[in-house]
C-alpha cells in the first residue's frame, strides 16, 4: 500500500509544475523561431541587396569566410575544436556540395522572383526528404509519407502557378534549391551519428569556403565588397548561423509538431517585407500553395510522431 501511494503521489502533486514548465518551455521555443524567422528573413533581403555588386559564389565565399572565424572562435572559446576530425570525410563533402549548390540556387532565385514564392517552395524540402530518403537513407516510404509528397507537389503547381505560366528560372532553381537543402538535411543525418556539430559546422563553413573561391574566383576576378556592400556581408554571415542555432534551440525545446506551423509564419513575414520593400504583390495562389505544401508536411510529421508514441 505504501509502495503504490509513493507511486502515485508525485504525479497528483506535480500535475501543475510539470504544465507549467511544458508550457514555458514552449513559449521559449516559439521565441527562438521567432529569432530564426527574422534571420532568414534578413538574409534573403540582403542577399537581394548584395546582388547588385556581388555574384552568388562571391556571397557564398565571403558568408562562409565570415561564418568559418565565428565557428573557429567559439569552438576555441569552449574547447570544442578537438572534436574536428577528417572521419567520414568524403561524406562532408558531398553534404556540403549539396548545401553549397542549395545555398547558391537559393541566393539566384531571392534575386529574380518574389521572396514569398522563394520561401514557399523552400518549404519543399521534407517532402523531397520523404520521397529521396529511400535511396540514400534506406527508409522505407510508406503510404502516409506518399500521400504527403503528392500534397506537396500538387502545393509546387500551385505556388508555380495552376496555368504553369509562372515556371522561369527563378521558380526552378527556387524549387532545385529544396532539392538540395532535402539531400543536405538527410546527409547531416547520417553525420550526426559519428560527428559532433562542431565538425559538421567546422567543414560546412572551411569547404564552401573553398567552394566558394574556387567558383568566384574561375574568372579571374573576385570582386571586392565596398562600405556599401561589407555590413550586408557581414549580416548574412552571421544571420546565416543564427538561423540554424535559432532552430536547433527550438527543436531541443519542443517536439517539431510545434515548431514547424510556427516556421510556417516565415511565409506571410517574407511577403510582407517584399511587399513594402519591393512592391512585391501578395498573390494568393502563393499562399494557397504553400498552405498545401505546409499540409503534406504536417501530415508526414504528425504520422511520424503518433507511429514513434
Amino acid at each position: 500500500m505504501t509502495l503504490r501511494q509513493n507511486r502515485r503521489a508525485p504525479s497528483n502533486g506535480n500535475n501543475t509544475p510539470l504544465r507549467q514548465n511544458t508550457v514555458s518551455a514552449t513559449l521559449k521555443a516559439c521565441l527562438w523561431m521567432i529569432g530564426a524567422i527574422a534571420s532568414f528573413s534578413s538574409m534573403a533581403v540582403a542577399g537581394r541587396e548584395l546582388s547588385t555588386s556581388l555574384d552568388t559564389f562571391e556571397i557564398m565565399m565571403y558568408r562562409s569566410m565570415f561564418g568559418l572565424v565565428i565557428v573557429t572562435g567559439v569552438a576555441l572559446a569552449v574547447g570544442t575544436l578537438g572534436q574536428v576530425n577528417t572521419r567520414d570525410f568524403r561524406l562532408q563533402t558531398v553534404r556540403n556540395l549539396a548545401h553549397f549548390t542549395g545555398q547558391n540556387l537559393w541566393f539566384y532565385a531571392v534575386t529574380v522572383i518574389p521572396l514569398a514564392q522563394v520561401f514557399a517552395l523552400e518549404f519543399t524540402s521534407p517532402l523531397w526528404v520523404i520521397i529521396l530518403s529511400p535511396l540514400v537513407l534506406g527508409e522505407k516510404l510508406t503510404l502516409m509519407r506518399g500521400a504527403a509528397a503528392i500534397l506537396g507537389f500538387i502545393g509546387i503547381l500551385i505556388v508555380a502557378r495552376p496555368d504553369m505560366a509562372g515556371i522561369n528560372a527563378g521558380v526552378i532553381t527556387a524549387a532545385s534549391s529544396a532539392i538540395f537543402f532535402a539531400l543536405t538535411i538527410m546527409f547531416t543525418k547520417k553525420l550526426t551519428r559519428t560527428q559532433s556539430i562542431i565538425c559538421i559546422l567546422f567543414w560546412l563553413t572551411a569547404m564552401q569556403l573553398v567552394f566558394g573561391v574556387i567558383a568566384a574566383g574561375y574568372d579571374g576576378d573576385i570582386a571586392v565588397p565596398d562600405s556599401g556592400a561589407l555590413p550586408l556581408v557581414l549580416l548574412i554571415g552571421a544571420a546565416g548561423l543564427m538561423a540554424h542555432f535559432c532552430m536547433t534551440s527550438a527543436l531541443s525545446l519542443a517536439p517539431a509538431t510545434v515548431i514547424v506551423p510556427v516556421d510556417f509564419i516565415r511565409l506571410p513575414t517574407i511577403a510582407v517585407v517584399g511587399m513594402l520593400l519591393y512592391q512585391e504583390p501578395l498573390e494568393i495562389q502563393v499562399f494557397v500553395g504553400a498552405a498545401i505544401i505546409f499540409a503534406g508536411n504536417y501530415l508526414n510529421l504528425w504520422s511520424e510522431t503518433r507511429k514513434k508514441s
